[in-house]
């Protein structure tokens, strides 16, 4: 069974599936769906958990081992298993279709993965954990998605706050749910429950090191090396999350090849205006798309995936020195990892 996110807690309600599956790119929305899941669970006993990472080393042997491992204390228990890539290979495929066709007692399986394709969606693994269990597809939030999802929010804590000062909490996130959530918290220590006015949120948002991520992408778009490097040195020393730098620059990435699609079929304003880009941004990004190429910005995107990895510790390397090779191929100072 396919539900939407908002759907997931209803259904939680009724029942307990033996199988979920949560699959996208937007790692604020997959964490707060799987910890749902898990808290349904341990309300209804499953007091054991196994987690296992699935990178290009697993032996998905272990996932029937442990399904078929029963305790003597006859636990409850959840098999966490993590798929990065959302990718599983031949052996992964053969071992989460026999998993669902031979579904073992008192264990529920939870599945967190990257973005699939719409082929992975037409698969038999697939299909074989569609009929058994329940698949949520989450997706980054635009719009008046990311206003509600930022209002709920709000509400949670008990904060009210004036529709204008929504809006600029939305903008000054950009997508970035997990940035968003953390000012909310801020509010919250700062301000406790109750109603804030928009200049109380404009003090606390208006963050330095966030500017400075922001400031990093354009000077990278601008091609000026010797800004990137110092902001970026900057940003390392004052111990903001790679994370959060990797999110910036993969996500102007991703903005300007879509804006470079849609250039041949006369839809660029509609990319702009999906993805909030306004005012000097707009001159930025039809500027940018016009210098680089499709091979450069997709191998922005490999460092991209590389620094991912680096973060994770799923590769060797420095993940900042990876950040800074991206910069410079954004600028054009750097292509296919040789710098000219």
């Amino acid at each position: 069974m396919q539900i939407k996110p908002q759907q997931l807690a209803g259904a939680l309600q009724k029942n307990i599936a033996p199988v979920y599956y949560l699959s996208g790119d937007e790692p604020q929305q997959l964490g707060e769906l799987a910890d749902a899941i898990r808290q349904s669970a341990k309300q209804q006993e499953y007091t054991s958990r196994e987690i296992f990472f699935a990178d290009k080393a697993f032996d998905w042997k272990q996932l029937s081992v442990s399904a078929d491992n029963y305790s003597i204390f006859a636990d409850k228990k959840i098999l966490d298993l993590r798929l990065p890539s959302g990718t599983l290979g031949t052996d992964g495929v053969k071992a989460l279709t026999t998993y669902c066709q031979h579904l073992p007692e008192d264990t529920l399986l939870l599945v967190t993965a990257g973005k699939i394709t719409k082929d992975a969606q037409k698969s038999s693994w697939f299909q074989a954990i569609d009929k058994v269990g329940c698949i949520v597809q989450v997706w980054p939030l635009t719009g008046q998605e990311l206003l509600r999802w930022i209002q709920d929010r709000l509400q949670q804590r008990g904060i009210t706050a004036e529709p204008g000062a929504v809006k600029i909490l939305a903008d000054r996130m950009e997508g970035n749910l997990l940035a968003a959530a953390q000012e909310i918290e801020k509010l919250y220590v700062l301000f406790g429950a109750g109603k804030l006015n928009t200049q109380q949120i404009l003090d606390v948002v208006a963050d330095n090191s966030r500017y400075d991520v922001f400031k990093l992408v354009e000077s990278a778009l601008t091609a000026q090396p010797d800004k990137v490097l110092k902001i970026l040195f900057s940003l390392k020393a004052e111990g903001i999350a790679s994370a959060i730098v990797l999110w910036a620059l993969m996500r102007e990435t991703r903005i300007l090849i879509s804006y470079k699609a849609a250039q041949s079929q006369g839809e660029k304003e509609l990319i702009l205006k999906k993805n909030g880009v306004w005012g000097e941004r707009k001159q930025l990004i039809d500027s940018s798309s016009k210098r680089l190429t499709h091979p450069e910005l997709n191998n922005v995107l490999v460092l991209g995936a590389k620094a991912d990895r680096q973060i994770k510790g799923q590769q060797r390397g420095d993940a900042w020195e990876t950040l800074l090779e991206a910069c410079l191929g954004l600028g054009s100072v750097l292509v296919f990892g040789k710098t000219g």
